[in-house]
């Protein structure tokens, strides 16, 4: 299976999660959240986590409406991923992030932390649902690896 390195991005008007996978593709976690100030600042950390990670695209979740629809939200984060994508000159793509802020706070609460006393971390959980959804979707839809070769000692 091929190596992949990318970011999950749960943008918000004030927070970023941001969220990372293992070198397989097969778990998503958590990584940090940004505190939007400016676009530069939002570039440079992005940037540094960029070159750490040898990171080679960007999952950015895209928050339909209900309904399926792109609305005002969708737009706003459409349109500040694509600046992304022009000044890191890293593909993005979207994934449908639909009720992951809800999921993430769930997942909170059943660890007993209150989620208004824990917003970064809502949006970090959140990039890493989006990002997981990704990889998930990434292997569903690749060519199947041949099964691997079972060797037993009786073989040495």
């Amino acid at each position: 299976m091929s190596r992949i390195s990318a970011l999950g991005l749960d943008i918000g008007q004030k927070r970023i999660g941001v969220a990372g996978c293992d070198g397989t593709g097969l778990i998503a976690t958590g990584l940090t959240t940004l505190v939007r100030t400016s676009f530069e600042q939002d570039i440079a950390a992005l940037r540094q986590l960029i070159q750490e990670r040898h990171v080679e695209v960007l999952v950015v979740g895209l928050p339909y409406t209900l309904q399926g629809t792109l609305g005002y939200q969708a737009k706003r984060v459409q349109k500040y991923a694509a600046r992304l994508e022009r000044a890191l000159q890293l593909p993005v793509e979207y994934i449908d992030e639909r009720l992951t802020s809800v999921e993430a706070e769930q997942l909170l609460i059943t660890q007993k932390l209150s989620p208004s006393r824990h917003k970064a971390l809502i949006d970090r959980k959140a990039a890493a649902l989006i990002l997981q959804q990704w990889l998930d979707e990434r292997r569903r839809t690749s060519p199947k690896n041949p099964p691997l070769e079972i060797v037993t000692n009786e073989e040495f």
